[in-house]
């Protein structure tokens, strides 16, 4: 099962897709909630380079490695990458006032549904106040 969700940036796409690409920046919007953060970040932004990002409670009960592959990468367009046996693609697609921002990715089959989309939305959600500051 897919699982797609969005939002809409406010900022040219130069910023956005630095700002998804770059370690320093993921480590400050990487989190679905208050009291999680990203560690460390990594990107080899190439077909078969990969990427990963640690992110850990803030009171260190808890932490998972996200790590994959880049399978497809259309600069300013989208970003196609494999993680585990799931896959995922972002989408950056502009128009005149912002860049919507989509991300669809294959569930896993530990959390529910929703969960895992409430999740993936929170950090979207955080990644586009990050970029609207960085204006």
């Amino acid at each position: 099962m897919k699982i797609s969700v969005e939002t809409s940036v406010k900022a040219p796409l130069a910023k956005v897709w630095s700002a998804y690409t770059t370690p320093d920046d993921i480590k400050q919007w990487n989190t679905a909630s208050e009291d999680w953060h990203t560690t460390k970040a990594s990107v080899d932004l190439r077909v078969g380079g990969a990427f990963t990002s640690r992110m850990e409670a803030k009171d260190g009960s808890f932490g998972f490695d996200f790590a994959g592959t880049y399978t497809r990468i259309v600069p300013g367009e989208l970003i196609e990458y494999r993680f585990g046996d799931r896959t995922g693609a972002v989408e950056f697609v502009t128009d005149a006032n912002a860049v919507t921002l989509r991300v669809t990715f294959d569930a896993e089959s530990e959390n529910p549904v929703e969960q895992q989309r409430q999740g993936w939305q929170a950090i979207l959600n955080n990644f586009a106040r990050h970029v609207e500051k960085l204006q």
